[in-house]
This record gives C-alpha cells, structure tokens and sequence, in this order.
C-alpha cells in the first residue's frame, strides 16, 4: 500500500516534457451595476501580456479570448462614462475556460476621471447597497484558505468578528450573537440551513451542502444590513451561482479522504447561449476514522446540486437551482459494561438531517433603467433523533425522540430602477409560506420519565416587505436609507425597520462609512409551539404569540490603502438586543441569546435584552508576487440580561480574537513553468468560551449535569489556539488542471476545551476536548 502511494504521488508530480506554452480562453459579459443592462463597445485589455491584448463588447456587452497563457493576469475595463475598473490577479488554469461576469459603475460627474482598482475594490460588495461590514468572498478563498475545505462559514472564521464556536461544526459567533443569528441566501431568497448534520433550529452543520464548484464570488455581512435584508440579527451569506459554460462541456472529478465529487458542465445544445452545472459529491469519515479517533460512530452524506442558466430572446432570462443533502449518522452502545470510559458510551443514537431547495428565478430588462427580478422557490428540512439508554440489565430505555419537518414555499419579487447616475432605488416583495410537523420527546429527570414537549402541525405564513434608495450626491459621498417590514402572520407580530448609511471618500485611498439598522428574528418555529401542562393536567402553548427578536445596530467603519495591494480596515460597532425570548422561572438565567440549536420548550417572554461592543481589524495584502495575508483582530464584550434583570457574559463572549491566514505560491523552476506549489496557514488564537459551573451535588442527585444557574457564564474556557496548514501542487497540463492538496487541521494537536459535564458512570465531574490533529488529502482534475 505504501508503494502504490509514492507511486501515486510521483505519477502526479512526475514533471512533463513538453515545453510549449498552454493556452486558455478568457471571455465574459459586463453589464451596468444597477439596471443590469449590457455595455456596448468597453475596451477589454491585458496590459501584461508583450504584446498588449485587447478587444471590445459586442451587443451582448460580451468579449472573447482565445489565446491568453496559463497564470495570473491583470484585466483593464475602459469605457466612456464609467469608471475604469482593474480586475488583478485573475487565475486561468488550462482544464478550465475563464467566464467573467463584470458590473461597472457609471460616473458621477462626467469628464472627471476616476479609477477603481480591484485591490482597493476586492473588499466592495456585490451588492452596491451594502456599505458597512460587508465583505465580498471568492470561490478561490473557499478553496486555498487553510481548513477552509470548501465550506463559506469555515473560511469566514478568518475576518474580523467571526469566531468558530466548536470544531466539529461549521457555527460562528458573529461579533459575539448566537451563531443562530446567521441567513443563509441563494441568488436573493433566503435558503434552509444548507449544511449537513445540521439539528433543528440551527444556521450551521458539520460541513456545507454546496459545492465550492456551484459558487460564484458572494457577499458576507455582519452587521446594519441595508433594507432589501430581513429575519437575521447577526449576519447573512448572500450566495450567487455561477453559470456554466456555454460552450464546451466541462468536467471536475476529487478524490480524497473525504469522499468523491464529481461535477459537469457545459451547453444545453449547439446555437443555443444556455448552460447547465450539475455537481454531486458522496463521502463518509469512515477512512479518516482508521487513522484518528473520531469515536466509533457510522458517518455518511452525499449532496446533489446544480444549476441551469436559461436565456430567451423576448422573454428575459430563467434559471433553475437547487440543491440536496442527505447526511446521518448512528452509534450502537456495546453491551459490555466493562468497555465503557464515561456514561455516553451507554447512548445508541439513530441522527439524520435531510435538506433540499429547488427554484426558479426571472430575470427581465422593463427598459433602459429598470431591472426586475423574481424567484419561487421549494424547500424541505427533515431532522430524525432517537437516542436510547442502555441500563444496567443491558434493556434499552428511550430518552430522546423527535422529528421535525419543515418544509417552505418563498415568492420575492425586487425592482431596480436609476433614475439618473447618481439616484437608484431598490423595492421588494418577499412570502413564505411554512408548512410544519413537529414532534419531541424528551427525558425529565426530575420525574424519570419521557414527557411530550412538542406536538405541532400546520401552516403559517410571514411576509416581508422593502424599499431602500442609494443616492450618490458626488463622486466622494454617497446616502442610502431603506426600510424593512417583517411580519409572522401566524400571531400577528412584525416590526417595521428603518436603515441608514453614509460614506465619503476622503480621497482616492480612504474612506469614511457610518451605518444603522434596525433588525429583528423570528424565533425557532418549534418555540411557539412548545407545550406547558395545567394543574388539571390539560396541555397548552405558553409561547404561541411570543414576538420577534430585535437589534439596533450602529458601525462606524475607516478604509485606508497603503499600497496598492495593502488595504487596512478598521470597524467600531454597539448592538442594542431588546425583546429576546428568556425564562419566565424567576430562578433561571435562560436567554434565546445563548441558544445554540434546538427547541427550548420552557415558557418565555419578550422581555430580555442584549448587549454587544466591540472594535475589529484587518490588515491585508492581497495577492501580490504571489504572496497574499490577511490578519483579522477583534476586541468585544457581549452582555445579556435574564429575568432577574442582571447584566452577565453571553456564551459567546471571549473578548478577543486574532487570526492570521496567509499564503505563498512557487513556481515551478522547469522550462514550462506549468507547477505551482502553495503552502497556506492560519493561525487562531482567541478567548474560551463563557462556561457555567456543574453543580456536582445537583447531578449526583439526578444523575445528569446540573448547572449553578446564579453563576451563568461567570467561568471562561482557557483561550483556545489553533493551527492549520495547507499544502498544493497544482499542474497544468494541455486541456487539464491536476492539483495534489494535503490539509492538516490543527496540526500541533492542541487540546483545545469542549466543556465540561457531570459523568454519571464515574460520578465525576470530565472535560472534553475538541478536534485532533486531522489529516485530510485530495486529488483534484480539472478539464
């Protein structure tokens, strides 16, 4: 086996002795940002190349290359009354054509010249109405970063203010908010969860469902999102996707450790500018289970997406996504008393977490100035948890049963219309309609039995209503204000929310932003539906018209560059969280804001409040002879308040966090120059956790762990330290891409703490760690 692995390896890095230079198609369409009408005649050059390449968009607004080399290169866009607009470092590999999608902002003040870099730009968002905490992520991040391994909300773990909140998962902590804050969004409608092993009423998983090959470059948000955004408080992922080419078949095939995924693209038919992109990826974490205990559990899943671009002549332009994932996992208790280390190893448990959307989206030019965009779609979540208890006698005893499915009909509808250069508007529609069944049944030790908590079925319906306006007064300022209305038609709550910004542009190298927003959260679906039982022993649903969460939101943000590839960001922020669902027992702590996932079954009111400060960071140097950093620090305090009306830590106040990734390619030195090897790290280095103290006594009495309520979050976690390294080598080859990575997740093994609970089979009090040294190898084609 050894053998066949170095012979494997020298096949992929035996170097080839052709010496001719590989060349690449690069082509695209540029469009006006707001009406997103093609650009006729914009001059398309590469002004590295000797010599100088250049073109200009037909009719379509498109252009074509066929002969650009294999690398990175820099492209220059000129055209009468827009800015000009530099896009660098743009990597062309020869298993792949390049096919760009450009916006381009028309100038202000016409005749006065002005110039984007795309250094200084990379951060701007797509969404030309988000100017504060807003930053735009490529599909290469999801890939080169290190432990990113393809997942948006790993690699996020990298900016300013985001924290992961547990290795085994993909939950971040947003400027210290519960990672259940979080919205995920595709092509501007808001999506299920899409990551698998997700648990009900959570905004992360194990790994993400989608494929880094279905993204295209998306928008990441952390705070006073402009108004066409609802039902988050701490953070959205607005995913694009990208189209596939339309005029050759494509193909993508990766190996590795932790599975396959297989991915095609190409034309519809012949004469015809649609394109399909379909990618499927099967894996299971038995084959890194032989090399490092990850316990002795069955893990699997396999997701399916894609994506159909389909333009008409006179009728605008459709698509078709979606995507689905299937993912469990089960664990069989020995029954063999002497075998078990801790109490958990008399748990079987049967998990699985199905999700799936599929949609339909319009796009049609109404006339010079207008845009419109309308969507439809389908979703479906299917969580399944069964954990049973193995006694003393060996007889299983139930002590956790629940299924919850949800399943969505949302519409939107946004209009986009420039009035003149500097005055747009944005309006909107959204409607969901939300079918539900519900059902849990959870162990009370206080009474030793199985109680019902839950036991829900229907349909409920909320609406989202928008408007927000972007006024460009001159080239250095520009307003925007909006405003949000989100209403849960199910029990008559809604909030309507006013957004505001501001930016000026010192000069040419800095800028001055200033944001608010108001913005709220429906609560977990089966919250409302949680049942409390009478003295008479009849059952009823104390939270049935509990209300929506709500934050005030206020950054203060300052953008310099230093060079043209250093960029420096600083943002000061203040959360207010009022109306958040606590505890309603005068002796518990309970606040939504420390919810990391499932249902909370007890009776609560809209009576708690939030707090959360702090200054966040970056420094970055984007790629530049082929090195690239990104150092991110973040000092906060988040703060909570419970029905004792006393301010304490959240879970998820650490304080502090600093995070350096980085990266450097190497040529290869051969006459072909074809190889490129890369090493990236990321170092993590943050505070623990907010922990509260088990209550040993209480917990020998009921035999699970009970917690010290008065002293709720009052211990902290040591500070958690984490390294991660990436090794590549890519190659490119006539008509094919092959890169060799090795990703190692914390590769000095620290032992970062989990938490720490009452162990019933030692009568003792353990500590739990977090993720090992994981090793995780692939093999990537590309042609």
């Amino acid at each position: 086996m050894k053998r066949q692995f170095l012979l494997f390896l020298f096949l992929v890095g035996s170097v080839s002795g052709f010496s001719q230079q590989i060349l690449q198609t690069v082509r695209g369409t540029i469009t006006d940002r707001i009406t997103q009408m093609p650009l006729v005649g914009v001059t398309v050059i590469f002004p590295d190349l000797v010599p100088v390449k250049g073109t200009a968009t037909d009719l379509n607004g498109e252009f074509k290359f066929t002969d650009i080399p294999v690398g990175k290169h820099t492209i220059k866009l000129k055209f009468m009354g827009y800015e000009e607009q530099t896009l660098s470092n743009i990597t062309l590999i020869s298993g792949k054509e390049l096919v760009l999608k450009v916006d381009m902002d028309e100038k202000v003040i016409m005749g006065k010249e002005v110039t984007i870099s795309a250094e200084s730009e990379k951060n701007r968002p797509l969404n030309e109405m988000s100017m504060v905490s807003t930053r735009t992520f490529s599909v290469e991040e999801t890939q080169k970063f290190a432990a990113a391994v393809n997942d948006p909300a790993r690699m996020a773990s990298s900016f300013a203010g985001v924290v992961s909140v547990d290795d085994g998962n993909n939950h971040i902590s947003i400027r210290g908010n519960s990672p259940n804050g979080l919205q995920w969004r595709m092509e501007g409608v808001e999506i299920p969860n899409p990551n698998h092993f997700s648990s009900p009423g959570t905004a992360g998983g194990g790994i993400s469902i989608l494929s880094s090959q279905l993204l295209s470059n998306s928008d990441f948000m952390t705070g006073a999102f402009p108004g066409e955004y609802g039902n988050a408080l701490s953070g959205v992922f607005d995913l694009r996707l990208r189209k596939g080419n339309n005029e050759k078949p494509e193909f993508t095939v990766q190996a590795g450790f932790l599975g396959l995924d297989l991915a095609a693209e190409g034309p519809i038919k012949k004469g015809y500018q649609g394109s399909y992109l379909i990618n499927y990826r099967y894996s299971t974490l038995s084959l890194i289970g032989k090399m490092i205990d990850l316990g002795d559990a069955t893990t699997n899943f396999q997701d399916l997406s894609f994506n159909f671009f389909l333009p008409t002549k006179k009728a605008g332009t459709f698509t078709l996504f979606g995507f689905g994932g299937l993912s469990g996992q089960t664990y069989d208790a020995k029954k063999d008393s002497s075998v078990w280390e801790d109490d958990g190893e008399r748990y079987s448990s049967d998990f699985s977490a199905n999700t799936g959307a599929a949609g339909i989206t319009h796009s049609y030019i109404l006339g010079k100035n207008t845009y419109l965009k309308s969507a439809l779609l389908y979703s479906y979540q299917m969580n399944k948890d069964n954990t049973q208890y193995l006694q003393d006698d060996y007889a299983s005893q139930l002590r956790f049963d629940a299924k919850s499915l949800q399943d969505k009909v949302t519409f939107s509808s946004t209009l986009n219309h420039k009035f003149n250069t500097q005055l747009s508007l944005r309006s909107g529609v959204i409607i969901n309609k939300l079918g539900y069944d519900l059902k849990e049944n959870d162990y009370d030790f206080d009474i030793d039995q199985l109680t019902q908590t839950i036991d829900a079925n229907g349909t409920a319906y909320s609406a989202q209503l928008f408007t927000a306006m972007s006024y460009r007064v001159t080239d250095k300022v520009t307003l925007q204000g909006g405003l949000h209305y989100l209403g849960f038609l199910y029990n008559h709550s809604g909030s309507f929310e006013p957004r505001a910004s501001v930016r000026y542009a010192m000069d040419e190298k800095q800028t001055v932003t200033f944001g608010y927003g108001l913005h709220s959260q429906l609560q977990p679906i089966g919250v409302y539906f949680a049942k409390s039982e009478n003295a008479d022993g009849s059952t009823y649903q104390p939270n049935k018209n509990i209300g929506l969460s709500k934050a005030h939101h206020l950054v203060a943000s300052y953008d310099r560059l230093l060079t043209e590839q250093l960029h420096v960001k600083t943002e000061f922020y203040y959360q207010a969280l009022f109306n958040v669902p606590i505890g309603t027992d005068t002796t518990t702590t309970y606040s939504m804001i420390n919810q990391e996932g499932g249902y909370f079954t007890d009776p609560v009111v809209n009576s708690g409040k939030g707090r959360n400060i702090g200054m966040e960071l970056t420094v970055e140097q984007f790629m530049h002879r082929d090195f690239y950093f990104l150092l991110s620090g973040s000092l906060y305090d988040s703060q909570y308040r419970a029905i004792d009306k006393e301010w304490r830590n959240t879970r998820w106040n650490g304080n502090y966090a600093v995070t350096f990734t980085s990266g450097k390619e190497f040529k290869s030195l051969s006459k072909s120059k074809n190889k490129v090897y890369g090493v990236n790290i990321k170092l993590t280095y943050s505070g623990g956790q907010r922990t509260t103290p088990v209550d040993l006594e209480a917990s020998q009495e009921s035999g699970t762990t009970k917690y010290v309520e008065k002293e709720a979050f009052t211990q902290q976690n040591p500070y958690y330290f984490r390294t991660d390294v990436r090794f590549s080598m890519k190659r490119n080859r006539p008509n094919a891409t092959h890169t060799l990575s090795l990703d190692i997740q914390n590769v000095t093994n620290r032992k970062n703490i989990y938490g720490s609970f009452y162990d019933a089979q030692s009568n003792k009090i353990k500590t739990y760690y977090q993720a090992p040294l994981i090793p995780i190898l692939s093999y990537r084609i590309e042609f």
